[in-house]
C-alpha cells in the first residue's frame, strides 16, 4: 500500500514544481515587458526633445557659443544643444526613416564599449546604446556603429532585415547628424551598398575579412580593398558603390546565425548637406 501512494504524491510534488516555474517565467517575461517599456520610452522621449520648437536655439539668454541662423542659411530643425549640456559623449544622432532607428549616438574613445548596457543618462539598460566602436570617429572615413539586436525590435533590432534586398531597397537612406560640441550639426545622408553576414574572427584565422578593423581607410589601397571585400560578402547587389574619398557609415549588430555571430550593413556617404547651427 505504501508504494501505491508514492504516485499521487509525486505527481502533486511536479504539480507544485510546473506551477513555481510558470510563476517564475510569468515574473521574468513581465519585468522584461516593463524594463524594455521603460527603455523604449526613454529614447523616443529623446528623440522628441531635439524635434521639439528650436526656439531656445535662437534665444541668446539660453545659448551658448551657438551662432544664430541667418535667413538665408537652413534653418535647424533639431535642437541637440540641451542633450550636449547632460552628456558630452554624444557625438551623433542616426535616423534611418520607416524603421525604429532614431538614437543617439555615443562616443567613448577611452573606452568604446562604455554604453554597452547604459542608457544616455549613464543610468543601467539591457538595450544599451548605440555607440562608435574602437579606432572609429564620429566623422572618420568610415564610421562604424555598434549596437544590440534587440527582441523588441529596439537599438539595432530591425537591421537584420536588410538580409532582404527588397526591404533594403525600400530602406536604402540613413541620416547621420554629425553633432558638435556646440550643439550645431552636418546632416550627412548615406545610401545602403552592402549587408552580410560576419563573425568575431580569432586572431589566428587567416583569409577572413574582419570588417570591424576597416576604421581608417584614408589610404586609397586601403579602401579600395575594403569595398572589395565588402562587396564580395553582401548578400545582393544594389547597384550601388564607393569610390575612393567617399565616407563610409557601417552599422554592426549581433546575429545568431553562428558563434559570435555579426550582422552588418554598409552605406556610403551620398551628399553632405551645409552645417546647421
Amino acid at each position: 500500500m505504501r508504494q501505491k501512494n508514492k504516485a499521487p504524491a509525486q505527481r502533486k510534488a511536479l504539480t507544485v514544481i510546473f506551477a513555481l516555474l510558470f510563476i517564475l517565467s510569468s515574473g521574468m517575461l513581465l519585468r522584461d515587458l516593463i524594463r524594455s517599456g521603460r527603455e523604449q520610452a526613454a529614447n523616443k522621449a529623446l528623440a522628441q526633445r531635439v524635434e521639439q520648437e528650436i526656439s531656445n536655439i535662437m534665444n541668446p539668454s539660453e545659448t551658448v557659443g551657438v551662432n544664430s541662423v541667418s535667413p538665408q542659411a537652413s534653418e535647424p530643425d533639431r535642437n541637440y544643444l540641451p542633450l550636449i549640456r547632460e552628456n558630452s559623449s554624444l557625438a551623433a544622432w542616426l535616423m534611418i526613416c520607416g524603421t525604429e532607428v532614431d538614437y543617439p549616438v555615443l562616443y567613448t574613445p577611452d573606452d568604446p564599449e562604455y554604453y554597452l548596457r547604459k542608457a544616455f543618462d549613464g543610468s543601467y539598460a539591457l538595450s544599451g546604446s548605440l555607440f562608435i566602436g574602437a579606432g572609429s570617429v564620429p566623422g572618420g572615413t568610415n564610421i562604424i556603429i555598434y549596437g544590440h539586436n534587440m527582441k523588441d525590435g529596439s537599438m539595432f533590432g530591425e537591421l537584420s532585415k536588410y538580409a532582404d534586398e527588397a526591404y533594403a531597397r525600400e530602406h536604402l537612406e540613413i541620416i547621420y547628424d554629425l553633432i558638435q560640441s556646440d550643439g550645431s550639426y552636418e546632416r550627412l545622408t548615406f545610401e545602403v551598398m552592402a549587408a552580410f553576414y560576419s563573425r568575431v574572427y580569432s586572431v589566428d584565422e587567416e583569409n577572413v575579412f574582419r570588417y570591424y578593423y576597416g576604421t581608417d581607410l584614408s589610404d586609397s589601397d586601403d579602401f579600395s580593398q575594403y569595398i572589395q571585400e565588402v562587396m564580395s560578402a553582401s548578400l545582393y547587389d544594389l547597384g550601388v558603390t564607393a569610390e575612393y574619398g567617399d565616407r563610409l557609415l557601417t552599422l554592426s549588430t549581433c546575429s545568431y546565425h553562428t558563434s559570435d555571430g555579426k550582422f552588418v550593413v554598409v552605406a556610403r556617404e551620398k551628399s553632405s548637406d551645409t552645417s546647421i547651427q
